[in-house]
């Protein structure tokens, strides 16, 4: 639905009570304000506002007026909300009272980044794999440390526990306008991954974002906990977002085709490694991040390759239609709407410089490390920080006002944790629980 009227009329045939305007905050976890449906009119009039200095990495006390904007196109139902009273939820745009946008909003940052594409006639396309852990939960419904089964990849019930809970997401986020493409547990013990249908970018951001709500809602009424985090288990593997991106132009696949040669693909996917260190910051947000680099699939180095998991970015085998580079770094606790955008822009700025592609590196870089001087990722969040502080692009991309309240926020994580002691294990309880 595209206009206020429709989502008025949808609201008075479906007996909705209650709307969830919803946003994210800088560092991507999700809020919302819930309003009486009643109320509904005057929020699509006047906006609904909110104390911005509230909301991690916003504004500050004097300053702190915020506005919410429903945006009518992301209406949907909560399917596990009460069939009588329903309740709808949207996703929303910020702005400054009066009506200008609000620099801090990473949803009009990457819409901002895939006007510049429709600007150039390309069409950009993004899919998303992401990963996560579920555990069991005690008798008081909190999260313990204890995974739900002891399956491993691709593995059959009974062993694979998550059988039916991963139909019942898939369902959930069908009812809800979200095309889910695979389900299948992964290599750790109690984790899975959904797979999502490409689309445009803000799109693929809205949906992950509503994924990880009806991942946690499902798995609470299941009597289980979804942990989102990078590295829940040492040891074991961690949980990674793949992004899937495709280029098309005039009808073609741009990444169909050989991209060692002079191309807009292969420039774009140049443009992305060359940014690839001071992305790190933005695709792994926090310490526990940096726990996953290295093994068990996840990237250490800056190379690609065809179909080589052991590579920042890999061209999976695909027809000519699905042809597409894959991202391998980011995980799921990052920001989507600031990872897209950034990792988007640096592919463009790639097309526009027509930047070279460096050659494949066809080697298992798990097993044979970086022979040949590949730049390797950035250690820890500390190390990730250095290099986006340092970065000419990230300076020139991001608004300032934005790109200083991510850096503040993230050396204030960076001092949380190197306090120790009980500091320490409050902010990864919070990791634990919020990412």
């Amino acid at each position: 639905m595209d206009s206020v009227q429709e989502i008025l009329e949808f609201v008075r045939e479906n007996d909705v009570k209650f709307v969830k305007l919803a946003f994210c905050d800088l560092f991507g976890v999700q809020k919302n304000v819930s309003l009486p449906a009643g109320e509904l009119p005057r929020a699509f009039r006047e906006g609904v506002s909110f104390d911005g200095s509230s909301v991690d990495g916003f504004l500050r006390v004097e300053e702190s007026d915020l506005v919410l904007w429903p945006d009518p196109a992301t209406v949907c139902i909560l399917p596990w909300r009460p069939a009588e009273g329903r309740v709808m939820r949207m996703l929303c745009d910020i702005r400054l009272p009066g009506g200008a946008p609000f620099a801090g909003s990473c949803r009009g940052y990457l819409k901002q980044v895939a006007a510049r594409f429709d600007a150039l006639g390309l069409g950009c396309d993004v899919g998303t794999e992401c990963e996560f852990y579920l555990f069991e939960a005690d008798d008081r419904g909190e999260a313990t440390h204890i995974p739900m089964d002891r399956a491993g990849y691709f593995d059959v019930a009974p062993l694979d526990k998550g059988e039916n809970i991963r139909r019942e997401i898939c369902l959930t986020l069908e009812e809800m306008g979200i095309a889910p493409r695979h389900s299948h547990h992964e290599h750790g013990p109690g984790q899975n991954e959904i797979d999502f249908l490409y689309g445009p970018a803000l799109s693929a951001a809205d949906d992950l974002i509503t994924f990880k709500s009806v991942v946690r809602a499902v798995a609470a009424r299941s009597g289980l906990f979804a942990s989102f985090l990078p590295k829940p288990i040492a040891g074991e593997s961690g949980s990674g977002l793949h992004v899937n991106i495709s280029l098309r132009q005039g009808g073609k696949n741009l990444f169909a085709g050989g991209l060692e040669e002079a191309c807009p693909a292969g420039h774009f996917l140049a443009g992305v490694l060359a940014h690839a260190r001071e992305l790190t910051l933005f695709l792994n947000p926090i310490p526990n991040s940096y726990a996953r680099f290295g093994c068990c699939e996840a990237p250490g180095y800056v190379s690609w390759s065809r179909q080589n998991r052991s590579q920042l970015v890999r061209i999976p085998a695909a027809p000519a239609a699905s042809c597409r580079m894959e991202l391998r770094s980011p995980d799921p606790a990052c920001n989507p709407y600031l990872a897209f955008g950034l990792v988007l822009a640096a592919g463009l700025e790639g097309i526009r410089q027509k930047r070279p592609l460096p050659p494949p590196v066809n080697r298992n870089l798990f097993e044979e490390g970086a022979a040949g001087g590949l730049a390797p990722l950035p250690r820890s969040l500390e190390e990730a920080l250095k290099a986006a502080r340092a970065s000419e692009f990230i300076a020139r991309e991001l608004p300032q006002s934005l790109a200083q309240n991510y850096f503040e926020g993230q050396e204030r994580r960076i001092r949380r944790m190197a306090a120790g002691g009980a500091e320490a294990e409050r902010e990864k309880a919070r990791y634990f629980a919020l990412t």
